[in-house]
């Protein structure tokens, strides 16, 4: 049963360089690279990564989530498409192994779903993350946290028939889930 936890534990490790669970104030009193170090394993857009260190010290947890997602949706185009450029595509565990090793510990229990499907929902996960970047011009964004393969299929399908704009608003709502995810863990692990 401590396994789990364990093996959760050493990847927290290894992305925060921490050994132990984080705090609030240690998260106030980090210097500017370390805390630059912690907020871009949340969401990698410069400008939000910048904001939220200028945000310090936060109040409390409920603070720091609220800025969090009030600097979010306070960037532009192009700051969401940088932090969309620092996911790998879901289903693409090599480049995951080899792009994204600073996240893959975190990145890996989120993508849990594509875990042991098969390689025809592989294979239809990548034909789809290819018309998803055609169409749109960048990857398929999705909070893959509890969703199995089959279900991110269907979203990627679903998402593929809006239009530009809708999408991109509906991919950096995603986004943001995902960094409120990260920013728990933080405290969590």
């Amino acid at each position: 049963r401590g396994e789990p936890v364990e093996n959760f534990r050493s990847s927290y490790n290894l992305i925060t360089g921490s050994d132990g669970i984080m705090n609030l104030e240690e998260l106030n009193t980090l210097t500017h690279g370390e805390a630059s170090d912690k907020f871009s394993i949340c969401c990698s857009a410069s400008k939000w990564v910048e904001q939220m260190i200028g945000c310090r010290p936060f109040q409390n947890k409920d603070k720091l989530f609220e800025l969090a997602e009030k600097t979010w949706f306070a960037l532009t185009r192009n700051d969401w498409l940088e932090a969309f450029s620092h996911h790998p595509k879901i289903g693409d565990t090599e480049a995951l192994q080899k792009k994204f090793q600073r996240t893959q510990p975190w990145t890996e229990n989120e993508q849990a779903g594509v875990k042991g499907v098969s390689e025809d929902a592989l294979k239809d996960l990548a034909a789809g993350n290819r018309l998803y970047k055609d169409k749109f011009g960048y990857i398929f964004i999705v909070c893959a946290t509890g969703k199995s393969a089959d279900e991110m299929l269907a979203l990627l399908k679903e998402r593929l028939e809006n239009d530009p704009e809708a999408e991109l608003l509906i991919a950096a709502k995603e986004q943001n889930k995902i960094t409120r995810l990260r920013l728990e863990k933080l405290f969590n692990q």
